[in-house]
């Protein structure tokens, strides 16, 4: 499998609405032949169970269409939710870009 990477950098809120343009953001990425994608959440200020939900939407088309959702930079609050809802067991996450870069992409090129 080729694998492209592609960072998503979300800020603000993260809610219903912004999940439902998200969705749609990989769903154009997916067409366009991406597979690994990376939510930086390091500009999120927010987020609520909508929100939460929208990722968990995301997850559930990647995974219909063999790619991958990975998170990192995520704040006190979005790892509070995270760790709430148990959805830390769901979504793999990294500290920043750099620790995906080297936990990840090294991993998935050895294997290409």
């Amino acid at each position: 499998m080729n694998t492209n990477f592609q960072v998503i950098e979300l800020s603000g809120i993260l809610d219903g609405i912004r999940g439902n343009q998200l969705r749609r953001e990989i769903s154009e990425l997916i067409a366009d032949g991406n597979n690994i994608f990376l939510l930086d959440m390091n500009a999120v200020t927010f987020m609520d169970s909508s929100g939460l939900g929208s990722l968990v939407s995301a997850m559930q088309m990647l995974r219909s269409v063999n790619s991958q959702l990975f998170i990192c930079s995520m704040n006190d609050q979005v790892k509070m939710l995270f760790e709430l809802t148990k959805m830390n067991r769901i979504f793999q996450t990294f500290i920043d870009q750099d620790d995906f870069k080297r936990q990840i992409l090294t991993a998935t090129r050895a294997i290409s």
